[in-house]
């Protein structure tokens, strides 16, 4: 299931609650899409040329890094 924010247009404003429901949602994407940027800028997912298990050891200890650091 994908779940998507809801759009305004020039016709139909957001309500108060769609806006809430948006920053929510927001506020859950954050993290996961700036854990993938640290990953991009350490380069780290071009160079995972080995087999899926040993790519998922890396990527957990990263981000146990990356949760560390940012919590530090």
């Amino acid at each position: 299931m994908v779940v998507t924010g809801f759009k305004a247009t020039r016709a139909r404003k957001l309500t108060p609650a769609q806006k809430q429901a948006n920053r929510i949602l927001a506020a859950g994407r954050a993290p996961v899409e700036h854990g993938f940027a640290h990953l991009k800028n350490w380069r780290i997912l071009t160079k995972l040329r080995t087999d899926t298990t040993r790519a998922t050891y890396r990527l957990r200890a990263l981000l146990v890094l990356t949760n560390l650091e940012a919590n530090r």
